[in-house]
């Protein structure tokens, strides 16, 4: 079966970018290791803690012996393909417990990227909090990458078990990401002068056709670009999320990386039968007036169209890789790496517009950061966005946030300085903000 992700995305704790076969097969022996659950209090915190395995998912429980009530609950990005499944603390553990907060994380019952387990399983967790401690007096749900997708599915699963949503780095887009990297994937063929490929075929792709790409569209990949190096650079920030702060400097942090994606993929996802990536609508631009250049004009009509299969996509439910419709009915605060071209910016302006279409546009608070890692976010970030969350959902306290669709907003030189508490060093394409 080829995969869409490989051991260098496994490392980044991230996003998914698993794909799976549609041909039936025996499921994976995934296990937990329970010696590696127990874990200790933080230095000078009083808390009782718990863990196990709970519908084959190992959990991690904690509740100050100063509990104020309220429940966080920490849903995890990709781990990868392999068979052992393992829990992490969260990155707001340390104020969590030093603020009174009880928190809970899960494993999840499998790995790869499987939001609907995800899903099922971060809302077991929480059930089984009431029987281990008590009924807390408001849930709160923060994710990170899939776990933003997760997080983001969650409060439209199950909108009565929630109280508040932290989604951040999130794939917010679902399945306008792997878009994402199809476009990429073609329109670099294309604009090299080379036959598109879909699926990618190996070795070539890596030993040949990459090269290929980069030595023609770059005298030094990915700097100096020929015209149409600097076109693949063009459509690629138009359809991250548009022209913006940071991109330059996020181009030479990814550009290789996207092309590195393809190797591993053939267009499936688990729980989706069929190739569920589509670019057959696509209109590929270099700029951004809508009448197309004749260069332009000539891509669009020579790239290769991969259409979905009509079974790739569920719009609704949990049976394949959920479709989130915007259609929440708590506070949602999610935040975003400005020049994150792994799960790009484009995926809040997506989750913005299908909010915006179903008239809530009134729970949903974005804050752009600047950075271009992936998940790049300080303490202070995410530690300000979350008491924004608590505020608002406890004294109705609506936080600010930067609009995502005002492509004349997100084009600003100040744009996301709002919320950035930290100057990220990108060398040469360091920008502070005013």
């Amino acid at each position: 079966m080829r995969r869409l992700v490989h051991a260098v995305i496994a490392l980044l704790l991230v996003l998914p970018f698993t794909v799976g076969s549609a041909v039936a097969e025996s499921p994976p022996a995934w296990f937990v290791d329970e010696s590696k659950l127990p874990f200790a209090a933080l230095p000078g915190t009083d808390t009782a803690r718990y863990w196990g395995v709970h519908g084959g998912a190992g959990y991690r429980v904690e509740v100050p012996r100063d509990w104020n009530g309220r429940l966080v609950l920490w849903a995890h990005g990709y781990r990868g393909e392999g068979l052992e499944l393992t829990v992490d603390n969260g990155p707001l553990r340390p104020w969590l417990v030093t603020h009174g907060y009880a928190w809970a994380a899960s494993s999840y019952a499998s790995n790869g990227y499987d939001v609907a387990q995800g899903v099922k399983d971060t809302h077991a967790l929480a059930q089984l909090f009431d029987g281990l401690v008590a009924h807390p007096s408001k849930t709160y749900l923060v994710g990170a990458s899939m776990g933003g997708h997760i997080t983001a599915a969650s409060i439209e699963q199950y909108p009565r078990a929630y109280d508040g949503a932290m989604p951040v780095c999130g794939v917010l887009g679902d399945h306008e990401l792997f878009d994402f990297f199809l476009d990429y994937t073609l329109v670099a063929q294309n604009l090299a002068g080379l036959d598109e490929q879909f699926p990618v075929q190996e070795p070539a792709w890596s030993s040949s056709t990459v090269p290929t790409i980069t030595s023609t569209l770059a005298a030094a990949w990915p700097n100096g670009l020929t015209t149409a190096g600097e076109h693949l650079k063009a459509m690629t920030e138009l359809r991250s999320g548009g022209i913006r702060p940071m991109y330059d400097a996020a181009w030479v942090s990814w550009a290789s990386f996207l092309l590195g994606l393809p190797a591993q993929g053939d267009g499936t996802m688990p729980r989706s039968p069929g190739i569920v990536v589509d670019n057959t609508d696509a209109v590929y631009q270099f700029d951004t007036d809508p009448a197309l250049s004749a260069d332009e004009q000539a891509l669009n009509d020579t790239v290769l169209r991969v259409a979905q299969d009509p079974q790739g996509r569920v719009d609704r439910g949990m049976a394949n890789v959920p479709v989130l419709d915007g259609r929440i009915t708590v506070p949602v605060l999610t935040m975003h790496d400005l020049g994150d071209l792994f799960v790009p910016f484009s995926m809040e302006q997506i989750y913005a517009q299908r909010v915006a279409a179903q008239g809530r546009s009134g729970l949903l608070v974005q804050r752009a950061i600047r950075g271009v890692g992936h998940c790049d976010f300080t303490a202070a970030e995410f530690t300000t966005g979350f008491t924004d969350l608590v505020r608002w959902v406890e004294q109705g306290v609506r936080p600010a946030g930067d609009t995502v669709l005002d492509r004349t907003a997100v084009a600003a030189p100040a744009y996301g300085c709002a919320f950035t508490t930290a100057t990220r060093p990108l060398g040469p394409f360091t920008a502070p903000c005013p």
